[in-house]
């Protein structure tokens, strides 16, 4: 029986996983092998970071909606909490948002809470 080397396919595989790889350092962007394993962890944790980026926004939000209360003084907690009372449905990014780019916006939902 005929031996098949498949140079051609085993160069395609090649070009595809370091084609991948492109942008990582040293010895993971250069060869097969190392990538091959660093395209596996980096698959493998980039399923934990997408869920935890979802904590990561929540947690600036309130830290930006915490920071624009602060000269109204009305603490965060006490806000969302009159906010509930009021039946106002904007949620944490909106008014985040809306703390940053327009700060009087921002005092007049206060004001209306309170």
């Amino acid at each position: 029986m005929a031996r098949v080397k498949g140079g051609l396919m085993a160069q395609k595989r090649r070009k595809n996983i370091l084609d991948e790889v492109k942008g990582y350092r040293l010895q993971r962007s250069k060869k097969k092998r190392v990538a091959r394993e660093a395209i596996y962890h980096a698959q493998l944790h980039a399923f934990d970071h997408r869920k935890d980026k979802k904590g990561d926004f929540r947690r600036l939000w309130t830290v930006r909606i915490n920071a624009a209360l602060m000269p109204h003084g009305v603490k965060y907690s006490r806000f969302i909490k009159m906010l509930k009372d009021k039946n106002v449905t904007l949620d944490r990014k909106v008014l985040a948002t809306i703390a940053v780019d327009s700060p009087e916006a921002f005092g007049r939902i206060v004001d209306s809470v309170k």
